[in-house]
């Protein structure tokens, strides 16, 4: 899945790249590339594409660990700019395994739930640069459901 999101036109074209990704999925490194394309009115990183470096990985690393029986989507989500990006930019995404039980407990009887994660950019001195607010729709699809009764 890394190879493939490195050569995804929305990804490479913005400079945008899957550094590191756990074969668990619990663990996704991406980093942004700061080129002339991508600067800004300011001669800072464009907050798109900032924006864009976040967007599918949260959704990606939950559809590699919970599988085809689960409809997971990006539901909504929010940037808050906090310092000017100058320089290459990463985001680290981690999950663990208390998340992951939780959301297949609140789910198994096909429940939607939207949990929301933070991720943070920060240039490559560890400066933040952005906070990023995502909120997921997760789902288990109807035909792999325990039925309510036999949950209860």
């Amino acid at each position: 899945m890394q190879s493939g999101l490195n050569l995804w036109p929305p990804f490479r074209g913005a400079g945008i790249r899957i550094e590191e990704l756990s074969a668990d999925y619990l663990r996704c490194k991406v980093s942004l590339k700061f080129r002339w394309w991508n600067k800004n009115a300011n001669r800072t990183q464009y907050g798109g594409s900032m924006f864009s470096m976040t967007d599918p990985i949260y959704p990606l690393m939950f559809m590699g660990i919970l599988g085809k029986e689960y409809v997971v989507w990006d539901k909504a989500a929010e940037i808050e700019y906090l310092a000017p990006g100058k320089k290459r930019l990463l985001a680290e995404f981690e999950l663990n395994a208390q998340q992951i039980a939780d959301i297949v407990e609140a789910t198994k009887a096909g429940n939607k739930i939207f949990p929301q994660f933070e991720v943070l950019i920060k240039d490559i001195n560890g400066t933040e640069v952005a906070k990023i607010k995502r909120t997921l729709y997760i789902r288990k699809k109807e035909k792999y459901c325990i039925p309510e009764t036999a949950v209860a």
